[in-house]
């Protein structure tokens, strides 16, 4: 049977879950919601880093991305922030389309899925 590890297991959720040497994250949101979409953008990608940190992996191993705008406009200004980020990172497999999300003041969402850092297919 698979080892499965949670981090910050919540009522409804996990903010990740970690099994066969996968990390998924659960979709990731600014803290300050009153923040532009670059802030935003900005503050959901350290969140990611520093979750992938603490799963045991980082943006170097991602798979895949899914992110959610509030707004199709803020396309080009958080492809900005992402591109700055990815840069010297593998590059996922990603898609991105507009939602409405949760909180009115949220303008972008994002979910990763990354391999661990080690290649041992352990739980974490």
């Amino acid at each position: 049977m698979a080892s499965i590890t949670r981090l910050d297991a919540g009522v409804r959720m996990s903010e990740a879950v970690i099994c066969n040497g996968i990390v998924w994250l659960a979709g990731q949101v600014a803290a300050d919601a009153s923040a532009d979409i670059t802030g935003q953008t900005r503050q959901v990608l350290s969140a990611v880093d520093q979750l992938l940190a603490r799963a045991g992996t980082s943006k170097q191993n991602l798979l895949a991305a899914q992110i959610f705008l509030a707004d199709m406009a803020d396309f080009a200004a958080m492809n900005a922030v992402w591109d700055s980020w990815i840069a010297t990172a593998g590059k996922p497999a990603r898609a991105t389309v507009e939602a409405a999300l949760a909180k009115p003041g949220w303008k972008v969402e994002i979910m990763v899925t990354a391999a661990l850092a080690d290649t041992d297919g352990g739980g974490g």
